[in-house]
Parts: C-alpha cells; structure tokens; sequence
C-alpha cells in the first residue's frame, strides 16, 4: 500500500508538470497572439480549486480528473461571442498565428526537456563507472569481444562517463544501425575497439535482446554474507540468520555472492546443501529454493535472503558527469533532439508492425516509473520526467484528428486550399481520431494489466 500510494504521488506530480507546461504553451502564444483566453484547467471534471483576478480575465482551474487539461479561448464555433469580444476570438485569427497556438503546447513540451536535461547535466549526473562484467559464452557481448574489466569510454564516438549514458548510447544506436563500435579501456590500460553487431530479428524485441545481448556492468566481489532474511521463505525455512555466511554450497566452495546467486536461480525446487559459517562455528543446512518465473519466461531458483554489501563498495565505483553551462545546454537540446526522433521512429515501426505494440506504457507502467525512478533520486525523476515530456510532445505532433497535430494538419489543408475544410468533414475527422485514441489508451491499459501479473 505505501509502494502504491508513492508511486500514485509521484505519478499524480509527473502528469501535473507536464500537462501545466504543454497548456501555458496554449496559453502564453495566445495571449502574445491577442486572442482572449476565458480557462486555464489542469485536469477534467468538476474544479476542485479556482481563480479569476476579474470578470474579464482568464479563470484559473484545478479539476477533479488530473489525465489531462485544456485552455478555453473566445471562439464563435464554441458558442456566443460578445461583440466587443470578436476581435479576439481565435477563429478570426490569421493562419499563421492559430497554427502557433496550436503548436505551442507540444513545442513547450520539448523545451521543457531540454531544461530538465540542462539542469541535470549541470548540477551532475551522479553514476556508474561503464565497467563491464565478464559476459556469458554465446551472447553479443562475447562476440564481441568484450572481457571482465573493459571500460566503455565511447559508443559511436559519444563518450560515455557512466553506465546509464552507455544504456542511452546503445538504446539510439541500435534504433539507427545494427551495427555499434565501441571505444573501450581494458582492464590492462589498454585502448581498443569492440564492434557489436545486432541481429535483425533483436533489434525491435526488447525482451529477447536483453537476454541476447550480455552486456552487465561489472561489480565488485561481494561475500555471500546474509543481511536480511524475508519472512517465510525458503532462507527462513531452512534456518539461516542474518549473518551467516555461506561458504558453500554442494561441496563447491563459494566466494561471492554472485556465484551463490547462479547456483540458486540455476536450482528451482532441487535440494541444496549449504555450509554456513556462524559465529566461528560451521554449520549445515539443506535448502530447497522456491521456483519463481525468470525474465526470459523460463524457471529460476529464489530463496529470499538479501546480501551484506561491505560499507563503501559502490561508492567507490560512482562517478559524477557535469557539464559547463553552455555545453550542458547544447548537450540538452541534442538529447531532446534525438528522443523525439527515436520516439516517432518507434511509433512508426509500431505502426508498420516492424516493432511490437508491447512496447506502448500506460498509466499503470508510467506511475511505475514515476516511483521508481523519484525513489532513485532527483535527477533520475527529472530525467524521467523529460522522457514523458518528449513522448508528449511528440504524440500530440502526430496527424490524428482531436490532437494537437490533427488541427494542425487541418491548418495545412486550409492553406493549400485558401480556405478551411468544411465543419462537417472536420467532425467526422475527430470521431476517427477519438477512436483511434481510445483503441490506443485501451490498448496501453491492457497491456499494463498483463505486466502486473506477469
């Protein structure tokens, strides 16, 4: 329930900033535009919270449903305008000035990004070293070349200080090429460059690629010594404590906990002898570890028991990447660039059926990473928040009827024709579209059930 209800918090935060900067983008180019604006709303549904300086100026409002907002301007086609109100309506406006408007709210959705990227790349970006970890036989990685100790110091010539830039740097990559050169330091100092090659039934498969691919960072050696122990599980039934220390498992002698942890996933449902070292005395126990579902759909072993991590370790692996004012922002305005770009590929690749639909977040998915990423820090929610904010801005581009980019698409017909589209055609237009969305939101709501039980 607490996981939930910070999740809902941060979630309820995320929509609130992205949906006040895609509407004061309406709003600000509007009143620049002298068109008259009666309602600012963030969210749908009865105010909760309301305010107008005057009769004549525009009302202020917090509404009950938060998925959205709207600004309100003077426009005859929407009911009665006041004669001395007609000037200002937006549908007396030139063309050139409610294609602005219109633009405005996913363009500020944009700019936004740009200013959550700039932020966070001068206040630093806190992670950790690309250090990679030795990769399993057969995966990309190994054929790559890659080995124990390799320091990733570029991907396609963008240097990449930590490991959530080489993620970044290889998620845009392979969107462009299945072919990725890396610049590495191995463990011996040396500089040498590791090519990677994604196969073409991979590349648009998130799920298989991730288990393909074999590409981890490296951690350092952890003692499979025993911190925590969850109530009821396979480690409690079998008599461990915190502070144990296994130092075997099967007659083979355990030195990290990582090794432990493979022996475990590789055992589901099978009976493992441990020795334990407790207190100075050895001790042993037989485990049986519960079988739970694995990423790839398959079974693995888990036994509930958390590791010691020593005091220090991985602070001694972070590194904090800054950025100089300028350069930060030339850095921001590339990244946003980039996104979008990667965004409407995407949604094109979707659309094609080149890239599985599977790949679509709904509200359940977003307040997800809404909490997890506000758990991880300040910087990681800003930089969520900028990769919602781009998703936005580039959806409402989009030339569907009842989005931002369907009037849009109407202001071009309009101007190749001289004169706008009959109000007939527009409606049946936005019927389309509204269906469209909704199939997509259903669709996007469907999905993030089955992610729940899954």
């Amino acid at each position: 329930m607490e996981a939930f209800a910070h999740n809902l918090f941060f979630f309820i935060v995320a929509i609130g900033v992205l949906i006040t900067f895609h509407e004061f983008g309406h709003f600000w180019v509007a009143r620049k535009a002298g068109v008259k604006v009666l309602r600012f709303s963030i969210g749908f549904g009865p105010p909760l919270w309301r305010y107008r300086k005057s009769p004549h100026d525009t009302e202020f409002v917090i509404a009950a449903m938060p998925l959205g907002g709207y600004v309100r301007m003077v426009d005859e086609r929407e009911g009665e305008v006041a004669p001395e109100d007609l000037p200002y309506a937006f549908n007396r406006q030139p063309l050139a000035k409610r294609v602005a408007i219109v633009a405005a709210g996913p363009l500020f959705n944009l700019l936004l990004a740009v200013l959550l990227y700039w932020v966070v790349l001068i206040s630093g970006e806190a992670g950790l070293r690309p250090l990679v970890a030795p990769p399993q036989p057969g995966t990309l990685a190994a054929q790559a070349g890659f080995q124990e100790g390799d320091e990733i110091l570029s991907v396609e010539g963008e240097r990449t200080p930590t490991w959530n830039q080489v993620v970044g740097r290889l998620t845009a990559e392979m969107m462009k090429d299945r072919t990725i050169r890396f610049e590495v330091k191995t463990s011996a100092g040396e500089r040498t460059v590791r090519i990677l090659q994604i196969p073409g039934e991979l590349a648009d498969d998130p799920a298989k690629l991730g288990t393909r691919l074999g590409l981890k960072p490296w951690e350092p050696p952890i003692p499979a010594v025993i911190q925590r122990i969850e109530p009821a599980s396979p480690a409690e039934q079998a008599g461990l404590e915190a502070g144990d220390r296994i130092v075997a498992v099967n007659g083979e002698k355990i030195d990290d906990w990582r090794q432990l942890v493979a022996i475990v996933r590789e055992n589901p449902g099978k009976m493992l002898r441990l020795e334990v070292e407790r207190n100075g005395r050895r001790l042993s126990l037989t485990l049986i570890p519960e079988t739970v579902a694995g990423p790839d759909g398959g079974e693995r072993g888990r036994i509930g028991a958390g590791v010691k991590v020593p005091e220090g370790v991985y602070e001694r692996m972070k590194v904090t990447y800054r950025l100089g004012p300028f350069e930060a922002l030339t850095s921001a305005v590339g990244r946003t660039a980039e996104f979008s770009w990667l965004t409407l590929k995407m949604m094109g690749k979707m659309v094609i059926g080149e890239a599985s639909v599977k790949n679509l977040s709904g509200p359940i998915s977003i307040a997800q990473y809404a909490g997890q990423s506000a758990a991880l820090g300040v910087n990681y929610f800003l930089k969520f928040l900028a990769i919602v904010s781009i998703s936005l801005g580039v959806l409402n581009l989009l030339p569907i009827p009842m989005l931002d980019g369907g009037h849009l698409l109407f202001y071009l017909i309009e101007g190749v024709r001289g004169r706008p589209l009959p109000d007939e055609t527009i409606a049946m237009a936005q019927q389309i579209g509204m269906t469209i969305l909704l199939a997509l939101m259903a669709l996007a709501f469907i999905l993030d059930i089955q992610r729940l039980f899954h």
